[in-house]
């Protein structure tokens, strides 16, 4: 668990050496907040409440919806989660930091690697997937739509 938290702490502890560097109570409190700012992008608090591999895979099979499979820290997974909007929601997210199964199940369908984000639905897997895709693709349900070219 403490591996999911360690970039929002190293932001937070940033910020405040940067506040206490700086001249002036303006440019202090703007370091601070900007990095606080990037602490809670960079923290699991971003995301969705993540599940374990198992529960993800078990709700997907019941309602279609799509699993995504995301870390802390990976830029592309915070640009996924804010390009999606509320529409994150509707997806199952995996945090393979905190659960050796998603990793696995990244590494199987990456080859060995643990590319993520990585989203995979009843009809295939995606690696780091364009978000306006998957976002349509969580409009229409889940059920129709195909896989990115």
């Amino acid at each position: 668990m403490a591996r999911s938290w360690w970039l929002a702490g190293l932001m937070l502890v940033t910020g405040v050496l940067v506040g206490v560097a700086q001249d002036g109570v303006v440019p202090s409190t703007l370091g601070v907040v900007g990095f606080a700012v990037l602490a809670v992008l960079f923290s699991p608090l971003a995301f969705p409440r993540s599940l374990s591999a198992e529960q993800a895979r078990a709700r997907s099979a019941r309602d279609g919806r799509p699993v995504v499979y995301w870390r802390p820290g990976c830029t592309y997974c915070l640009r996924l989660r804010l390009r999606l909007g509320r529409r994150a929601r509707q997806a199952h997210w995996v945090d393979i930091w905190r659960d050796p199964e998603g990793a696995a199940a990244v590494r199987e369908v990456t080859g060995g690697d643990e590319t993520v984000p990585t989203v995979v639905l009843p009809d295939g897997a995606v690696v780091n997937p364009d978000p306006a895709w998957l976002r349509a693709r969580l409009a229409a349900g889940a059920a129709g739509g195909g896989r990115p070219d």
